[in-house]
């Protein structure tokens, strides 16, 4: 779909508006034109040989009048409409878009960054503010307005409007040069804001690492270097336009208009093709014949700078939601197996290719293998941030994709490294995946995870907002996630090693509450590290996307293969930490 025809699309719901609107508006646009005639036909008749005609001269008075008051009441009544339904377009899209954001596989959110979402969301809907209440019925009046003009001036001298018109073809032809290969460079002014908003989010977001580890030049430099990035873009798309913009818009400036009206007026007359008082319409309504040029010019470029907002909205509006069910089925129980399961993102290269695995309940099952082995990808199937490509993955018999999310989630928890909690109340963030949860039940799980008492110490309590009066650290922030799971009280839980980057005293509560969320649960961990789950029932090594290895610790140590190899290292690597540890303690 064009951008364009995504625009029509998106403003659906408002189009009745629209067109009254737009009707209203083209009463106003006739209607501002009157007063300028009334004037101009009032000094012809006053200025015509012999008396006036007192009559006609109260009749051109009174419809000046007349087309004031109903320029000033259509303008009021289109511009009232529009807004309105302004207002409620943004609502009814941003909405929208919400409702369709929690429909899209959990796994689109990794694929994208915090800028790009909020761009979408927030920034490209407000730019369509201007088209809907201001451009569309500033450039209809463009071409209404001088339209009517012209019409009048036809009647008055066909030949005069015809010399007054003369700039305008010199107009029209600066601005299609100017205008060469806009919308590409739009495209690309959009995707340098892109960058700009994901440069500041991770920026903020990572302020407190920066400062931590020292990078804040380097961080602040990615953000100064998308700024200088977009100013040089900027600067070689408008400089060579600025000279053409002058050129053009001086060509239909009031004064040039005035002064082509003035020559050719005074031409006619001269020689006698014209009174002298039929010069006075000229120079009254042709001067501003042009003057909605302007209006016109600027308001294509916000029509187009929507346009473009508006393929954006309608692409996030495209984007695939999760399937679900039209008769969801319920698992018998929590075991879990992977059948012949593969995996693409982009349908050619395949990230997992016949796994097979079962987890039966209380099982704890890791995962481990270099970066890039397909570790994240396999464990976030089973709680379906991603539908597999090929085979299937069940649980209690049940493949994920016809349980429905609604109850896939009471029976898959996780918690990864990467802590998300809203902006609201720390009971509503616990209570998460129970809203209905009493206070007695949110403080249990809570005292669970080990941080019932840092949540007293807020300012309000539990009822401390996460942003404004509660700043938790990484680990606390963790541990609210481990509260969360345990009120959900999932039987099969899928964790991330939450303590792979934990201090050493967050990583102790962190553990303690670890401890109580995975007792007697269906566990599926991805291992960073490899001590962690020296006591886990199966360890699978994958390697390219397969399963090299599974087994038990012992006896993969004993088949000295790639785990084996990756134990090695991983203890050469925690002896080294150890002795310069205590050679820092010395």
């Amino acid at each position: 779909m064009s951008d364009r025809a995504a625009l029509m699309d998106l403003m659906a719901p408002i189009r009745g508006r629209v067109v009254a609107a737009s009707a209203l508006q083209v009463v106003y646009a006739v209607s501002a034109l009157v007063p300028f005639v009334c004037v101009a036909e009032l000094a012809r008749e006053l200025l015509a040989p012999g008396p006036p005609d007192g009559a006609r001269v109260w009749t051109i008075a009174a419809v000046a009048i007349g087309g004031l008051l109903v320029r000033f009441l259509a303008f009021g009544a289109a511009g009232a409409i529009m807004h309105f339904a302004d207002a409620d377009l943004q609502l009814h899209l941003r909405r929208r878009m919400a409702a369709h954001l929690a429909r899209v596989p959990l796994g689109w959110f990794t694929d994208r960054n915090s800028g790009q979402v909020k761009k979408a969301v927030q920034d490209d809907v407000r730019e369509m503010h201007h088209l809907v209440a201001h451009a569309l019925l500033d450039l209809l009046a463009a071409v209404v307005t001088p339209l009517a003009a012209l019409a009048y001036l036809l009647t008055v001298d066909w030949r005069l409007t015809l010399v007054t018109l003369l700039p305008v073809p010199l107009f029209a032809v600066a601005f299609a040069v100017m205008m060469r290969g806009f919308g590409d460079q739009m495209s690309r002014w959009a995707e340098a804001n892109e960058r700009i908003n994901a440069a500041v989010v991770e920026f903020v977001r990572g302020i407190a690492v920066i400062k931590t580890f020292g990078q804040t030049q380097r961080s602040y430099r990615r953000f100064a270097e998308a700024v200088d990035d977009f100013a040089d873009f900027f600067g070689a798309w408008v400089r060579p336009m600025l000279r053409l913009s002058g050129l053009s818009m001086a060509l239909i400036s009031p004064p040039t208009m005035l002064l082509v009206v003035l020559a050719g007026g005074a031409l006619f007359v001269s020689q006698g093709w014209l009174a002298a008082p039929d010069v006075l319409p000229f120079a009254l309504v042709g001067v501003g014949l042009t003057a909605p040029f302007l209006t016109l010019d600027m308001g294509s470029m916000r029509l187009r700078r929507a346009a473009e907002s508006a393929g954006k909205v309608a692409a996030l509006l495209d984007s695939p939601v999760l399937p679900e069910p039209e008769e969801p089925v319920a698992p018998e129980g929590s075991r879990v197996e992977f059948r012949g399961v593969g995996f693409s993102y982009d349908g050619e290269t395949q990230v997992l290719r016949e796994i097979d695995l079962v987890m039966e309940p209380g099982m704890v099952t890791a995962l481990v293998g270099p970066s890039g082995s397909g570790k994240s990808t396999l464990a976030k199937l089973l709680p379906r941030f991603h539908d597999v490509t090929e085979g299937a993955v069940l649980i209690g018999g049940q493949d994920v994709r016809a349980i429905g999310s609604d109850r896939l989630y009471r029976h898959v928890g996780f918690v990864f490294q990467e802590v998300q909690l809203l902006r609201a109340p720390v009971a509503a963030n616990i209570a998460l995946g129970r809203p209905g949860a009493g206070t007695e039940e949110i403080e249990r799980a809570a005292r669970a995870a080990q941080i019932h008492d840092r949540i007293l110490a807020l300012p309000r309590g539990y009822d401390s907002v996460i942003g404004e009066d509660a700043h938790l650290s990484g680990g606390e922030a963790q541990r609210v996630s481990i509260a969360r799971a345990l009120l959900a009280d999932a039987p099969i839980l899928v964790l991330d090693e939450a303590t792979a980057f934990a201090d050493p005293e967050s990583e102790s509560a962190i553990q303690d509450a670890l401890s109580t969320l995975i007792a007697g649960r269906t566990l599926l961990v991805i291992a960073h590290r490899l001590s962690t789950i020296t006591g886990a029932d199966q360890i699978l090594v994958l390697d390219g996307g397969a399963v090299g290895e599974r087994g038990v610790h012992a006896d993969l140590l004993a088949q000295d293969g790639p785990y084996a190899r990756q134990w090695a290292a991983y203890a050469r690597a925690s002896e080294r930490d150890w002795t310069h540890d205590e050679e820092v303690v010395r």
